[in-house]
């Protein structure tokens, strides 16, 4: 009897272990009737339980985030291939980025229950595109939850907060790379190499009646077919099929405490942002900007339709896509200028046939000045002017390459995590190469996301023959990162790793001169240079504040000298033409 009893547990607990465990993937946005999100712990499991009862579908840990926590990247492909290099012979990738700002959670669980229909049979997965997502990519400010900090958002009833673990906004840090966040993501996206990229938010600048609104990359910034096909094919295509499904979508409001119907112009994502970062190598970049006023289950609805649409035309256009991004870094590299900052085109005008509300000012019940106040009751579609049309207004030479010293280590590292070929010189090299100097720029007042970034940056340019040293890296511009090396390493452009405070070391002088001693040694100057004493008196007559300023005369003689540094000011990276 008890060897029966034995073998009946035996076959009983058999049978059990091979029984798949049962999930519930229902969200917590579905539980509550749409008024909740997941927490960051509700939403890694869901995903951890999709991967275990889907073989289509795989989680992985790359990297760390200020947080402590690593950030996590969930591949859907019914193929159950997440080689990616595997996975770019033959279908294109989409990358979906959620929670970057973690009070805007829509995506979030838009994309849970979007990962959860294509693999239950709910929606016919894709054939030749593979989806990926980083479920909440800002951990440390998911963390930090509360109910309070959106102040103008209409649920859900809680959710994390803006700033990250470190309180850097994260999208204002692609190209600087302060967080380990953004060191991650540069990982995952040079792993993955997207062909289309979406960044999933909620903001309000006016009331209106759009719950969807869509900033794709701007489109001359983007340059070429890949530009054209941007905004004369796919955006047009978005907004198509969501019309199909009843959902009005507009171009992002940008605009603030104003009326829309005034007119506005679009927003220029510079490569701080996300989609102006993905961009620099060659991706489709968009972001999808639900209106925070609307209920919550109406915004999550609406990204879970967007997303499903952007799907839709990637698998339809990829082979159009994949060749126009083959082709993109080629005819970019053809041109002899590249432009590096941009302003609107005023010549150019589109109209938007825009559903706002009523607006007005009105005396302020607390200030006694006017303010700001919609009328929802009060729907109205007028025409408006738009402004989607830019132009450069700074171009540079491309080179052929270009040389830093292996000194500027925090440079050189990363360029590296960008993917970025560079060859160290073997031994001490010559070599004649285009030389900057910095001779103006102006610094904000107030920090901005760490730093006290630079602006209006001017420089001058000097043919000039080096040696390098061993050690030292040259930089062939004709690579996968082209743009991403013109946008970071010429001052002038808006987000260079100068404007963003990486070379402020050569702004400081480092030896200097005691008046009395240079008194003397100045005056000999003088004597032995008649034009530079022409200049000088030329310069006293001119300028009165020079003229009644003796410090200023003697530095600016010192300047005139051999004594004064070569490395102050001199911009320490150089190109070769």
């Amino acid at each position: 009897m008890r060897i029966i009893v034995i073998v009946f547990v035996l076959l009983v607990s058999c049978n059990a272990s091979n029984e798949k465990p049962y999930y519930n993937f229902e969200t917590q946005f579905e539980i509550s009737n749409g008024v909740e999100t997941a927490t960051y712990h509700q939403a890694i499991q869901f995903y951890k339980d999709l991967a275990k009862a889907y073989p289509e579908i795989t989680i992985q840990t790359i990297g760390e985030t200020d947080s402590g926590k690593p950030l996590h990247l969930v591949t859907l492909n019914p193929d159950s291939v997440f080689n990616f290099h595997e996975i770019r012979k033959n279908k294109r990738i989409l990358l979906i980025n959620n929670g970057i700002h973690p009070g805007e959670s829509d995506g979030i669980d838009a994309t849970m229950m979007l990962f959860r229909d294509l693999v239950n049979g709910r929606i016919i997965p894709p054939k030749n595109t593979v989806l990926a997502t980083i479920p909440i990519y800002n951990v440390g400010g998911a963390l930090n939850w509360n109910s309070t900090t959106r102040t103008n958002q209409n649920g859900p009833k809680s959710y994390g907060f803006r700033g990250n673990a470190r309180n850097y906004d994260l999208n204002r840090d692609f190209i600087k790379c302060d967080t380990k966040n953004a060191k991650t993501f540069a990982k995952i996206f040079h792993l993955v190499q997207p062909d289309v990229f979406i960044d999933t938010h909620v903001s309000n600048g006016a009331d209106y009646q759009y719950t969807l609104t869509h900033l794709f990359t701007q489109h001359n910034k983007l340059g070429g077919k890949l530009g054209s096909y941007l905004n004369d094919s796919m955006m047009p295509k978005l907004e198509q099929k969501l019309a199909k499904k009843n959902w009005d979508i507009t171009p992002y409001v940008n605009v603030f405490n104003n009326l829309p119907e005034k007119g506005f112009s679009q927003f220029m994502d510079y490569p701080r942002y996300s989609t102006g970062y993905t961009t620099l190598f060659n991706t489709l970049g968009m972001m999808v900007e639900t209106h925070m006023l609307k209920p919550y289950h109406q915004r999550v609805e609406g990204t879970y339709e967007l997303l499903k649409s952007m799907i839709e035309i990637t698998e339809e256009d990829g082979e159009e896509i994949a060749t126009i991004r083959k082709e993109a870094s080629f005819d970019l590299y053809q041109n002899e200028y590249y432009a590096l900052n941009w302003k609107v085109d005023t010549t150019k005008k589109s109209t938007l046939k825009f559903k706002g509300v009523k607006g007005e000012r009105i005396p302020s019940d607390i200030t006694g000045k006017n303010r700001l106040k919609f009328y929802r009751t009060q729907p109205f579609t007028k025409d408006t002017p738009y402004q989607n049309h830019f132009v450069p207004s700074l171009k540079v030479k491309i080179p052929t390459a270009y040389v830093i010293p292996q000194g500027w280590h925090n440079i050189i590292d990363l360029l590296k995590l960008n993917s970025v070929e560079m060859i160290a010189f073997k031994k001490d090299t010559t070599l004649t190469v285009e030389s900057y100097k910095i001779m103006s720029f102006e610094t904000q007042k107030t920090p901005y996301e760490g730093h006290y970034p630079h602006y209006n940056t001017q420089i001058t340019k000097e043919e000039k023959e080096i040696t390098f040293l061993k050690g030292d890296y040259i930089i062939d511009t004709n690579q996968y990162a082209f743009r991403y090396l013109l946008e970071t390493l010429e001052p002038q452009a808006f987000d260079s790793f100068f404007n963003w405070n990486f070379f402020d070391t050569i702004l400081q002088q480092k030896e200097g001169f005691s008046p009395y001693v240079w008194e003397d040694k100045a005056l000999k100057l003088l004597k032995d240079n008649p034009k530079l004493k022409e200049a000088f008196e030329h310069r006293k007559k001119d300028i009165t504040e020079f003229n009644n300023n003796w410090y200023a005369q003697l530095d600016w003689l010192h300047k005139q000298s051999e004594h004064y540094e070569k490395a102050h000011l001199q911009y320490p990276v150089y190109r070769i033409n």
